[in-house]
């Protein structure tokens, strides 16, 4: 059953907040779908805890130099590194929205935290943010070679929703490239499916905040060029047992669910450790709603912890 404080929230903006919207000559836009998260995440996350180190760099190379914030926990320990891609259908998003989660992935894991302002749609479609993402993996520990960071070889990635669909295309090329080695990897309600063929995308998909309508028209300005979306989707591509150990969250009420539990039925065939939670009373982008849902945030955060220090 969804939890009651969201659907009290869901009702005041299924019932209010977007009627009075589409009154006024609401249209989606780029700059509205970012403003939306941002704002989201800015009023539903009270809690920003200090950190010890934040600064901003770039990862160098031939491609794009890409922005990132690194955040170190304990600068006079030697940590493993984790490589975080935001959240937002590869058009929303950013490192300063996505602030108070890498905080507190930072704080509650241990680990570096590189939060990565990868290349968004639809200025920059597919597969820019892609190119980006594989080039933040192969070159970080030039970064932090560059600052004097004190960091343990060991390479963990992250992401929700769009950067959960980041990771899981990024660990499937790198399963087949030597150079690059991915220790583990999470993703909480990742998006893995463009062709949006799973049975959640039409029984979540109104009524639960990400709608199966928001969700087409982010593809349709991320794939700009008539790209082959099945063969872009992690979930319809090769599985070997050199995708690294992973954990998936989903959630009982998000559109994305039903290829998010596949993904891991893939996953346990081909002989990859997978953890799987389902939190059958939560919707969509719940971590940007940590203040009606802290309990729900907390098992998340205790869980990346378990995972990640195993």
């Amino acid at each position: 059953m969804l939890k009651k404080e969201l659907v009290n929230w869901l009702d005041t903006f299924n019932n209010v907040t977007v009627p009075n919207l589409i009154a006024k000559g609401f249209k989606p836009t780029p700059v509205n779908a970012r403003e939306g998260l941002a704002n989201l995440t800015k009023g539903l996350i009270s809690n920003i805890p200090e950190i010890a180190t934040i600064f901003d760099d770039y990862i160098c190379n031939a491609d794009y130099n890409v922005p990132v914030r690194i955040y170190n926990p304990n600068p006079s320990e030697k940590l493993p590194v984790l490589i975080y891609f935001h959240g937002g259908g590869h058009m929303a998003g950013s490192v300063t929205v996505y602030d108070p989660i890498c905080r507190k992935l930072a704080i509650k894991t241990n680990h570096i935290v590189v939060s990565v302002e990868y290349r968004l749609s639809p200025e920059n479609p597919y597969p820019c943010g892609l190119v980006d993402a594989y080039n933040s993996i192969k070159y970080i520990y030039n970064t932090l070679d560059s600052r004097n960071i004190n960091y343990i070889r060991s390479l963990k990635i992250g992401g929700d929703s769009g950067g959960g669909a980041i990771v899981a295309s990024v660990a499937m090329l790198a399963q087949f490239d030597d150079t690059v080695v991915i220790d583990k990897m999470f993703m909480i309600y990742p998006s893995l499916d463009y062709t949006m063929s799973f049975p959640s995308i039409v029984s979540n998909g109104k009524g639960y905040l990400l709608e199966s309508g928001k969700i087409l028209w982010y593809f349709n300005n991320y794939f700009a060029h008539d790209e082959d979306r099945r063969k872009a989707s992690p979930i319809f591509n090769e599985i070997t047992e050199n995708i690294p150990p992973t954990l998936i969250f989903t959630a009982s009420y998000c559109p994305l669910r039903d290829e998010g539990v596949e993904y891991v039925s893939k996953l346990k065939d081909a002989k990859v450790d997978v953890l799987h939670f389902n939190l059958d009373n939560m919707i969509h982008t719940f971590m940007n709603m940590e203040d009606l849902c802290q309990e729900e945030c907390n098992f998340v955060y205790e869980k990346f912890n378990l995972f990640l220090n195993s």
